[in-house]
């Protein structure tokens, strides 16, 4: 495993183990345990996913069994319906409860909607105050993180946000190396679609290398400086996605990958009035 080094000095996973749309409260708790198992150690959660409780049982099985929790790189996420100064202080405290975690190693705001701004204020707080190791960012796209940036006081060690061979947003990545943001991929795997894991360009590239599609995709963004979250409930799945640390594509390969960009997301349209409503609509909980 290869780390990256966030803004503030800390070293995280330069590939995790994300549990979105694995609500089975079993099922998930099986899946961390079996991540971690396979040498995982960053996970990454959130409010909205409603796991948060099924990964805490989860690592503390795990850290009874021997894991150590300063190994652990636990992520999870603010829900636009907390985003407010006082939400996000009660979110934090929430979420520590269901992790049963005395610190997050990064807290993220999930979408840039609601009072991001004033959530932002108390997770920095909570940050000064070690109840985070990291604070950060979801979904912020180039003109709302640049606006962000030069407007709060901590700038934010990641961005997670859709990247893919088929979604590239390279001019968004760049923008988040200028401002020592460390970019994170949600769905590297662009949730199937676009034929990916038998597309013939992934294939060819992979053959050489005795690598999968899937791994290739995995190994081209974490060569862009992306970390990566790959979730599968299947073992073998989760051993084949951290296999991708012995060989590396050439520059022939990442040019080739390049030319897949298609320029915009066909998963979610973040712009969209109709999408923002769902959104903010979406309770994770009585008010």
């Amino acid at each position: 495993m290869e780390f990256v080094t966030l803004n503030n000095g800390v070293k995280m996973p330069a590939e995790g183990f994300g549990v979105f749309q694995v609500p089975d409260p079993g099922q998930c708790e099986q899946a961390v345990l079996d991540a971690i198992d396979e040498g995982y150690r960053l996970i990454d959660t959130a409010a909205a996913y409603m796991n948060e409780t099924a990964v805490g049982n989860a690592l503390i099985k795990a850290i009874a069994g021997g894991v150590a929790r300063e190994e652990l790189f636990i992520t999870t996420k603010l829900w636009v319906q907390d985003a407010s100064y006082k939400g996000a202080k009660t979110a934090i405290e929430t979420s520590l409860a269901n992790l049963q975690l005395e610190y997050l190693d990064l807290y993220l705001i999930h979408q840039p909607m609601g009072d991001y701004y004033g959530a932002y204020r108390a997770m920095e707080e909570a940050y000064k105050a070690g109840k985070i190791k990291a604070i950060g960012v979801c979904n912020f796209y180039p003109h709302v993180l640049a606006d962000f940036c030069e407007t709060v006081g901590i700038i934010p060690a990641v961005n997670q946000v859709e990247l893919h061979p088929f979604f590239q947003q390279a001019d968004a990545v760049a923008l988040m190396k200028e401002y020592k943001i460390v970019p994170e991929a949600w769905a590297p795997f662009a949730e199937g679609k676009y034929e990916i894991f038998t597309r013939p360009e992934l294939v060819s590239i992979g053959e050489k290398y005795g690598k999968t599609p899937a791994q290739v995709a995995l190994r081209w963004n974490v060569q862009r400086g992306v970390v990566v979250i790959p979730k599968s409930v299947h073992k073998e799945r989760m051993k084949q996605n951290m296999n991708i640390w012995d060989f590396a594509l050439t520059q022939e390969d990442m040019e080739a990958i390049a030319k897949l960009d298609m320029g915009h997301s066909e998963i979610v349209d973040h712009s969209d009035p109709a999408f923002v409503k769902f959104l903010h609509g979406m309770k994770i909980h009585d008010e």
